[in-house]
């Protein structure tokens, strides 16, 4: 059962928070794509149980039941998600974030690293302007054309979003499969955001292409980026390039897995992320 509240912050701003509950469970901050809402991944609730994790999450800014936050930037997740960690009483956690997710569940493991135990990644961006990386190449050209826009300004993407957009194909087969399967689940938290409007992915967009706000180099916690080699929305090469960043970063590629079929290995991601969790951090 998901338990959904919504929690005051000094600013004023209200975040709308997911908790399925469990005192005695390691909690896994779950970091939701874009365009979403932020409830937990239903389709990875047993794997959940069967290893003794909690799922907590709220609307990022802009979406669902959150306030929006002008201007944010990615490193603003980590005081939202330690302000819902203090507001449960929760010391110690776990991050996981997909499609644009990813960088989230990233910056809690840079500016929370006291706190944040193991992170584990899917289908996710590398910093926009990464050294050595070019960044738009391996991307569908609705994709980047959404982010070029974002990379204008504000302007430039409302107008953007405004426009007639046709998109080209962006899932594989196998995404489009999954989509029709056990990740069909993605209508009920893709829905919801784009009926809201877009101010919660003009958000997002603007954020991915200006500076993070941290260095994926500071994430000291174990890292687990899980990508596949099809993918047209957040090319493989952003992956590789967070695992050479990140100290403790384990990189695991699928060839014939794009971006939304990379999420049946997200059960052995959280078996993973359960041992990471119980083992004492290396100095």
């Amino acid at each position: 059962m998901v338990t959904e509240t919504d929690l005051r912050l000094p600013d004023g701003r209200t975040l709308h928070v997911y908790d399925t509950g469990g005192a005695d469970r390691l909690p896994v901050f779950w970091h939701h794509g874009t365009p979403n809402v932020g409830a937990p991944p239903a389709p990875l609730f047993a794997a959940a149980d069967r290893l003794g994790l909690r799922w907590v999450s709220h609307d990022r800014p802009g979406y669902g039941g959150s306030t929006p936050l002008p201007d944010r930037d990615v490193a603003s997740a980590a005081g939202d998600v330690a302000a819902v960690a203090d507001a449960l009483g929760l010391d110690r956690f776990a991050t996981m974030g997909h499609s644009g997710g990813g960088p989230h569940a990233l910056a809690c493991g840079a500016l929370l690293a006291d706190r944040v135990v193991a992170v584990v990644v899917g289908a996710g961006l590398a910093p926009y302007g990464a050294a050595g990386l070019d960044w738009f190449a391996g991307m569908v050209p609705s994709g980047v054309a959404a982010l070029r826009a974002a990379a204008a300004g504000r302007a430039a993407k409302e107008a953007h979003e405004a426009s007639d957009i046709e998109y080209d194909p962006e899932f594989t087969e196998a995404d489009l499969a999954a989509l029709h399967a056990e990740w069909s689940w993605f209508d009920s938290v893709v829905g919801p955001a784009v009926a809201a409007g877009p101010d919660g992915s003009i958000a997002d967009d603007l954020a991915y292409v200006r500076p993070w706000g941290f260095d994926p180099a500071a994430v000291t916690a174990p890292v687990l980026l899980v990508h596949g080699e099809r993918d047209g929305i957040a090319p493989v090469a952003h992956a590789r390039w967070l695992a050479d960043r990140c100290p403790a970063a384990e990189l695991r590629t699928f060839p014939e897995d794009g971006h939304i079929s990379v999420l049946r290995h997200a059960e052995p991601a959280l078996e993973w992320l359960s041992r990471r969790s119980a083992s004492p951090r290396l100095p």
